[in-house]
């Protein structure tokens, strides 16, 4: 008798999420944003507010799939203790690429898996970005582009906001939303077929 294949679930809405796990050859079943509220509690660290939305996402997916890998993730653009808004409009954005500008921030991502009985395991990766001094001509070239839209901290590290970059230390696609390296090895100790 063969077991089961293992059903996967992404708890997510992000098109990125889901080019992202593209690339390591893994195309859920099923994707299941999940409903949550991603308020930051007063006080709460940019490090903690990223895995505990992480694991609280997967936790609201798997009551609906309890059979199933449900995966989550959430990304925080942090400088300092101060957690950067997703940016809706472009006066929240000129203030994120003021505050970003000539300074290193730091781009937090908790990715959690829940398993099927309750089970959660979880990761949290850093990177840390340094972005050069903007000039008012380029945060308007930035902002005419609207890609910013529903971005944490208000850029896209794979898209015009990359020219604004001075350095990057870390995980690429943890910027980009899902670090891939720590979630293949999430699933992969889970028993899911990945290569």
């Amino acid at each position: 008798m063969t077991a089961e294949p293992v059903r996967l679930v992404l708890a997510s809405a992000s098109p990125r999420r889901l080019d992202l796990l593209a690339r390591i050859g893994v195309t859920p079943e099923a994707v299941r944003p999940a409903d949550v509220d991603e308020s930051v509690p007063k006080g709460e660290l940019p490090r903690v507010h990223a895995e505990r939305l992480a694991r609280e996402k997967a936790l609201a997916v798997a009551a609906l799939e309890p059979d199933a890998l449900v995966l989550a993730a959430d990304t925080v653009v942090a400088v300092g203790r101060r957690i950067l808004p997703k940016v809706d409009d472009e006066a929240t954005l000129r203030a994120c690429m003021a505050l970003l500008s000539g300074r290193r921030h730091r781009v937090l991502t908790g990715v959690a898996l829940a398993l099927p009985g309750g089970a959660v395991r979880s990761k949290l990766v850093e990177t840390m970005i340094a972005i050069k001094r903007l000039s008012p001509q380029e945060i308007d070239f930035y902002a005419a582009h609207g890609e910013w839209r529903g971005k944490a901290g208000g850029y896209a590290l794979q898209g015009y906001g990359e020219v604004y970059v001075r350095h990057i230390a870390g995980s690429f696609s943890n910027v980009v939303g899902l670090p891939l390296a720590e979630t293949r090895l999430l699933l992969k100790s889970a028993g899911f077929p990945i290569g």
